[in-house]
């Protein structure tokens, strides 16, 4: 028996996309599933599709007092936590050194300080009772260096891997299991992150639909449920699913010229 069948998950993020995939994956281990998304309408439409209790929580996670309250709401409950998804991002481009202060700020407003905002709140009501775990969901755009052009997204996504990789330390300190998933260029709609974007980032509400081929054309998350499985019912740890020919290429020369800068004193 899958040793998280009748436990809560709270997946973030979880209106459509990777979220979603997780959703329903976690509804397949018998787990009551919370879906989160900013967007209520999204995640009850989620949670009405996997059934077996789910139930929608729509808040902005880099709202960091909405995250808190919403984890009071689930803490009310009286329903133990047993398996944390911090999975919403914010996919979107821009410059560095010429972009949109607002549009950076809300990059990293989700993508990082999201991230930790989602664990501060919601790790303290994991269950003391085994199985406890907490979910990640990184880039293989922070595995290799960020493109001249547009390269917020993928510095955010390095910043997220570092948190991540960060809390996962302390949640082994507690005894708390941990993934971080590296996905590659799936089909989903990160693409159109603005259709999710907070009025206090202003901005556009829709992105330009030109931009959303190479997403539509992708394969789909659903590819990679049987290797997030293995590994999270194996305990945790890394795992990579890259989708785009030459990337591991990338990654190794990536690797080999970090190693030949290193220098030792």
């Amino acid at each position: 028996m899958n040793p998280y069948a009748g436990k809560l998950a709270l997946v973030t993020g979880a209106g459509d996309g990777i979220g979603a995939m997780l959703a329903r994956g976690f509804a397949d281990w018998g787990m009551q599933v919370c879906v989160q998304d900013i967007r209520r309408d999204a995640a009850e439409s989620v949670a009405a599709e996997i059934g077996n209790g789910a139930f929608a929580l729509a808040y902005d996670v880099s709202d960091r007092e909405a995250g808190m309250d919403a984890a009071r709401q689930i803490e009310a409950g009286g329903v133990s936590l047993s398996l944390l998804w911090a999975n919403a991002g914010a996919g979107l481009g821009g410059s560095l050194l010429k972009g949109n202060p607002q549009t950076i700020e809300w990059g990293f407003a989700v993508n990082v300080l999201g991230l930790i905002w989602t664990v501060q709140a919601f790790a303290p009501l994991l269950s003391e009772d085994e199985p406890r775990h907490v979910g990640f969901t990184a880039s293989t755009a922070s595995l290799r260096p960020p493109p001249a052009q547009l390269p917020l997204y993928p510095v955010t996504k390095h910043a997220s891997f570092a948190a991540s990789d960060a809390l996962r330390a302390e949640l082994a300190e507690a005894g708390i299991a941990s993934t971080i998933l590296f996905p590659g260029l799936l089909n989903t709609n990160i693409w159109n992150g603005a259709r999710a974007r907070p009025d206090r980032f202003g901005g556009p509400r829709e992105a330009d639909p030109a931009i959303a081929t190479r997403w539509q054309e992708a394969k789909s998350p659903d590819l990679m449920w049987p290797h997030i499985e293995r590994v999270v019912l194996g305990g945790g740890g890394y795992l990579t699913c890259e989708t785009v020919d030459g990337t591991a290429a990338e990654l190794e020369i990536q690797t080999q010229n970090l190693k030949s800068s290193f220098v030792y004193l």
